[in-house]
């Protein structure tokens, strides 16, 4: 046992991204990855839970995939991360992490006995799973799907549900043994709810972008925190012409796809045709009986 001094060393991030269906939770994290590789997508590997949804963006780059099957077992995420850490992989992206608590939650419904008793038969389990992304040698990035939370508050005499905000689909207090947490919105906008790192903490919402995962590794990289504080939130925001055009493609509705338009004035000429496509697309879809009468529309 002996005294010494705090150093902060380099470090393995471990991040998680929570957000509801359609929010853009692994579009987002291989974007991080990309960036948490300098670009390096062939050092990406993303263990994919979500029927497929992985290889839908090979367009990106050539990422890894290995695709997990029911039932999403605790070991079965402990042997694919055991791959891809043997395969030289610097990035482990698992999509998503909630698939292996709704098999937890299934396993200890089906145990018989005192349901509390039981829990100390999954606990064991889901700290097996925890300690291996905790420990492994490669940055860690994981989805949890949220839905919506409600408490009831009693009101002359009468219990109300009120709604309080969205809700991983995890254990209780998951969140807390990732060094950063991001809750992405269904616009792909994101804030952190938790950050060590003091990047993102506090500052306004953004979409992420490949650069955000170059700021990340920075942090990883530098020995002491105090070298990293002129990382400024405009390096982190910011996206390239090709990623807003990716983005474009992402947008499910008009005043999503609105809001990206003015966020970025300075893509106006270059990419308004790819704006006014997505437009037009997306009133086809959403109105097809209207579409002839409002097709002139334009992006102001």
């Amino acid at each position: 046992m002996q005294l010494r001094q705090s150093e902060r060393k380099q470090a393995k991030i471990k991040i998680a991204l929570q957000g509801s269906a359609g929010s853009g939770k692994t579009y987002s994290s291989l974007v991080l990855g990309k960036g948490l590789t300098n670009g390096n997508f062939t050092k990406v590997a993303i263990i994919d839970t979500e029927n497929g949804s992985a290889d839908l963006y090979a367009h990106l780059g050539d990422y890894n995939v290995i695709s997990l099957k029911s039932p999403f077992t605790p070991q079965q995420y402990v042997d694919a991360i055991n791959i891809c850490e043997k395969a030289g992989m610097e990035v482990i992206i698992l999509d998503s992490i909630s698939h292996c608590w709704d098999y937890l939650l299934n396993y200890h419904s089906s145990l018989a006995g005192n349901s509390f008793t039981n829990w100390a038969k999954i606990k064991p389990l889901e700290r097996l799973f925890m300690d291996k992304i905790l420990q492994c040698n490669a940055h860690i990035i994981a989805t949890m799907r949220t839905k919506q939370d409600y408490v009831l508050n009693q009101k002359d005499g009468k219990f109300i549900p009120k709604k309080v905000g969205l809700k991983s689909i995890q254990s209780d207090g998951l969140d807390y043994e990732f060094t950063l947490v991001f809750d992405v919105d269904i616009k792909h906008f994101v804030v952190s709810s938790k950050d060590r790192t003091g990047l993102f903490m506090g500052k306004p919402e953004f979409i992420i972008s490949e650069n955000t995962g170059k700021v990340i590794l920075n942090w990883c990289n530098q020995g002491k925190t105090n070298q990293i504080q002129n990382i400024t939130q405009s390096t982190v925001i910011v996206l390239s012409e090709k990623e807003v055009y990716e983005h474009i493609q992402m947008c499910n509705s008009i005043a999503e796809l609105l809001d990206l338009y003015k966020s970025y004035p300075q893509f106006h000429n270059s990419l308004k045709p790819d704006f006014e496509a997505r437009k037009t697309n997306l009133m086809n879809i959403n109105n097809p009986n209207n579409f002839s009468k409002n097709r002139k529309t334009k992006l102001q």
